[in-house]
């Protein structure tokens, strides 16, 4: 099993946080929020972090996964599932991938 999994090259890194941009900003939109009003659930200092994000640039703090969850009325496991399956594919892939087979 993990003889098959391969490094993740920065284009796929990038590509993986963009994609991943594209769905935090589905699920803002789906609340109804700005990303003003969303920085303000969470009590962030700039609500341009939320457009970094949304843009593929940058992470979310593991330490407010949750609070993010929350926010987006998601399940914390499933976000967080979705957040490690484009920030750390590899560690997804021997986490997960073995679940499906």
């Amino acid at each position: 099993m993990l003889a098959g999994l391969h490094k993740t090259s920065p284009e796929e890194t990038k590509e993986q946080r963009v994609t991943l941009g594209l769905w935090l900003r589905s699920l803002r939109e789906e609340q109804g929020l700005s990303q003003r009003d969303l920085a303000d659930i969470l009590s962030l200092d700039y609500y341009t972090f939320i457009s970094q994000l949304e843009n593929g640039r940058g992470k979310i703090p593991a330490h407010r996964y949750v609070e993010w969850a929350h926010a987006l009325d998601q399940n914390p496991q499933d976000f967080v599932r979705m957040l490690l399956k484009h920030y750390e594919p590899m560690t997804y892939r021997v986490l997960f991938e073995d679940e499906a087979s």
